[in-house]
């Protein structure tokens, strides 16, 4: 087990306005968390010291007038909504629980939705009822209490690497510091033959991994709770590793793609490798942690399902951990390149030509000049505290592009952080833009300043369109 980090402050907590005459359960549940919780967190130092990192404090408490997430088992975020986070990790799949209501937002699997589960401890439409036991099955090896197979949206196999002291701590969390919520979750219907759950028995004995988390070491301890916080609560792998036909994440760790970037709920969820086009070859440690703590840095801003999992989770980290997290990933050798950047003066001037003058071979450059460079500079430069820069942009220059066709199409908004400001918004030009304008504006800036990534095909972006039924 890692040694834990240095604690921040506990956000104070304010009162919850009950909507019904509290139950008894709620009572006690709530004067176990004011009274009890701190003679817990006295005996699971490690996990508690984390928890006091990110500043989580499940249903209870609030947050600028609006309950504080409580960490969600699936993908449905963000992974539609990865995940708001109660666990510490930078990447955690999410569910938001108000007081009385939660927010149903599936996670789409390529074989149809897939819909979280209530884990609050109320003890019919939650896990009230789970004992410890069955609480470690359900979280380590994706089964449920009355024997259901869990879908591999929940990253049960990350979890795995989390030692019994870890999950008895998260259980005991849950039970006595989470409010119960008496919902019940959509149920997920998936068609013949994925509704078939006794299938992901066999599915994870050929596909998740089953140990713990061991330091390596040949490296730093903070290195090393860098790697225990990506590999295992914080389960970057289930959106940033590409996944196969299966459904399953090419591989853990060690693995040539682990890390190298995945579709996720038709985002794509970047390369984190060393690779200096598509992945974080150019960004140093501190950027990674102010992406993390600030939800922007000077390079690039949280969008879609990175945003709410920045604005829940990562923010609330404090350095020491966020900083583990950088030196890990700034240690991972460049994998799966995409892209390059070569900034020059023949190709700023090259750039600005194709705008001002305009060229047949680069009909993007005129819709850029027009709906784009007000915010991102006709120089690709982004402007200070409006727009990330797309020069050299690792985003514009993934394998992938469907992250930049879906902000084009929809927009985006990054996240509401402590110390970011005022969040930043990316219109939508859907209405604006057609599929061929859309892709030729996405190959200009694939192809300027230096950028150097292939074009877009007008039929890629039918493709999401069709998808996201934007």
């Amino acid at each position: 087990m890692m040694p834990p980090a240095a604690p921040a402050p506990p956000a104070p907590p304010a009162p919850v306005p009950a909507r019904t005459r509290p139950t008894l359960r709620q009572h006690v549940a709530v004067w176990y968390g004011i009274v009890g919780v701190p003679a817990i967190w006295a005996a699971h130092v490690l996990f508690c010291q984390t928890l006091a990192a990110t500043a989580c404090a499940g249903g209870v408490p609030q947050r600028n007038g609006e309950p504080w997430p409580v960490v969600h088992w699936t993908l449905a975020l963000a992974c539609a909504g990865a995940f708001a986070l109660a666990l510490t990790g930078a990447l955690l799949a999410r569910r938001t629980w108000r007081e009385s209501a939660a927010i149903d937002t599936p996670q789409r699997a390529p074989f149809g939705p897939i819909y979280a589960s209530n884990i609050t401890p109320d003890p019919v439409h939650g896990i009230g009822e789970y004992t410890p036991a069955q609480f470690a099955a359900a979280l380590q090896r994706g089964v449920a209490r009355d024997g259901k197979r869990l879908y591999p949206a929940m990253p049960y196999p990350s979890f795995a690497a989390l030692h019994a002291s870890d999950v008895n701590a998260l259980y005991q969390y849950f039970m006595y510091g989470v409010k119960p919520v008496p919902n019940a979750a959509p149920p997920t219907r998936l068609p013949f033959p994925f509704n078939q759950r006794w299938v992901t028995l066999f599915w994870r004995l050929a596909f998740a991994r089953h140990g713990r988390f061991e330091p390596d070491p040949a490296h730093s301890a903070q290195w090393n709770r860098g790697a225990w916080l990506v590999q295992g609560l914080g389960h970057c792998g289930a959106c940033h590793t590409p996944r196969g036909p299966a459904y399953n994440e090419m591989g853990y760790t060690q693995s040539p793609l682990y890390l190298t970037g995945g579709v996720t709920d038709h985002w794509y969820a970047p390369n984190l490798t060393g690779d200096p086009g598509s992945g974080l070859g150019r960004w140093s440690a501190g950027d990674i942690a102010a992406f993390l703590r600030d939800g922007h840095n000077d390079r690039a801003y949280a969008f879609g399902a990175m945003a709410p999992v920045v604005g829940a989770s990562t923010q609330y980290l404090g350095d020491d951990d966020l900083l583990a997290i950088a030196a890990y990933l700034k240690s991972l050798p460049a994998r799966e390149a995409s892209g390059q950047y070569a900034e020059s003066a023949a190709a700023r001037a090259s750039t600005m030509a194709a705008l001002h003058d305009g060229t047949p071979e680069r009909p993007g450059a005129g819709l850029y000049l027009s709906y784009c460079a007000k915010c991102h500079g006709a120089n690709g430069a982004g402007k200070p505290d409006k727009a990330p820069p797309l020069a050299g942009s690792s985003l514009a220059l993934s394998s992938d592009a469907t992250s930049v066709l879906r902000l084009i199409v929809e927009g985006s908004q990054s996240p509401q952080t402590g110390n970011g400001g005022t969040p930043r918004k990316m219109p939508a030009f859907r209405t604006q833009f057609t599929d061929s304008e859309i892709a030729q504006v996405a190959s200009f800036v694939r192809g300027a300043w230096g950028n150097n990534a292939a074009p877009i095909a007008p039929a890629e972006v039918t493709r999401l369109r069709e998808a996201i039924h934007r």
